[in-house]
């Protein structure tokens, strides 16, 4: 296998990806949007949510453990908001399902939040605030997620990453996104370390004895991430306290498992020694400009928050400030016209559901 990075146009990339949901059993419909969240992650470089992850879901629905076909369910409701029950399904098709269903509930009455309990990973937080933006929202999600960090001061997996992200729209320049994991780093980062055969930075992960990992092998092997700060001194209490905020309202909030209780993604994770509810959790908020400013105004305000922040006196030796989401944005630009780069090992991956599946890859 040769080690050079492979460049995949991101049409061809979703289409497969649908095709090997459809032969997992899920509608086509439903394949199709699960497919449009991991083609999202793809497009705007998040390349630990894309495709790489479609092995994983293949595991999972060769295990019996996620429902191709959900009957999605409202079985809580108000105005302005809503629990819903995913019925074990895909969180690709279960969170774009309450999302609009929150998106709807704030174009009508102003703002709204929707929890959703029994589901499964969603992809990234991102892909949500961003269908908010394109109906002139603003709009945020949140996930947990299984065990991987230690909350500050512990040297055991008891939280997810549990991400936060929420969109802003501007005028002219570009909207604003902020998408984050309360972990001091995604989880993505360390597989892909390994995949890279790259060591890992201090700050990101410990041991099973609670000591600094600096490779990814040695956090799978007992230890786990830390939260977002690391240590008291750099903050790690603030990272703590921010994955312990998504969990409650994720978890506690819906109805699904929380903190160590909370299903794991791939199978090589044990399962959780009890169930305090049911699956994974997301949480989806959405407001109308109007209901705070105009909307023109508040378009315009953003485009001159941009620029502000941007001409920022650079700091020695850094190119300057970096806009939330102008990565993202960038990268989406460029992989239009390149396609999206995979290293061999994902290749590898999606070369064997295709194997397992019988969907064409290359």
């Amino acid at each position: 296998m040769t080690d050079e990075v492979r460049y995949y146009p991101l049409d061809r990339l979703r289409e497969f990806t649908a095709r090997v949901f459809a032969q997992l059993g899920m509608p086509d419909a439903d394949a199709g949007t699960a497919a449009d969240v991991l083609a999202a992650s793809d497009s705007r470089g998040i390349d630990s949510h894309g495709v790489a992850r479609l092995r994983a879901y293949l595991d999972l629905f060769r295990a019996g453990r996620m429902n191709p076909r959900p009957s999605i369910r409202v079985v809580r409701e108000l105005p302005a908001t809503a629990t819903v029950d995913g019925d074990n399904g895909i969180g690709l098709v279960v969170g774009p399902w309450a999302n609009d269903l929150c998106l709807a509930k704030a174009e009508a009455i102003g703002a709204a939040a929707v929890v959703v309990r029994n589901t499964n990973h969603y992809g990234i937080a991102g892909y949500y605030p961003l269908r908010a933006l394109a109906r002139g929202l603003i709009g945020w999600s949140m996930t947990n997620s299984s065990k991987l960090v230690a909350p500050l001061g512990g040297a055991e997996r008891m939280l997810g990453t549990n991400p936060i992200a929420i969109a802003f729209p501007c005028e002219t320049e570009l909207p604003v996104v902020i998408d984050l994991a309360t972990s001091a780093v995604a989880f993505g980062k360390i597989e892909i370390a390994a995949r890279q055969g790259r060591p890992i930075p201090p700050g990101w992960a410990i041991d099973r004895d609670g000591n600094t990992a600096d490779a990814p092998d040695q956090m799978w092997d007992g230890g786990a991430l830390l939260p977002l700060g690391s240590s008291r001194d750099a903050g790690g209490h603030k990272g703590f306290c921010l994955g312990a905020m998504v969990d409650i309202l994720t978890g506690v909030l819906s109805g699904a498992n929380w903190g160590p209780f909370a299903p794991p993604f791939v199978l090589t994770q044990p399962l959780p020694p009890r169930w305090v509810g049911r699956g994974l959790g997301h949480y989806f908020g959405a407001m109308r400009l109007d209901g705070f400013l105009d909307p023109a105004e508040f378009r315009r305000q953003m485009d001159d928050w941009v620029r502000t922040m941007r001409a920022t006196k650079p700091a020695p030796g850094s190119p300057g400030v970096v806009i939330p989401g102008e990565p993202e944005w960038k990268a989406a630009a460029e992989r239009a016209v390149t396609g999206v780069p995979l290293d061999p090992a994902v290749v590898a991956d999606l070369r064997y559901v295709s194997r397992q599946t019988g969907v064409p890859f290359d």
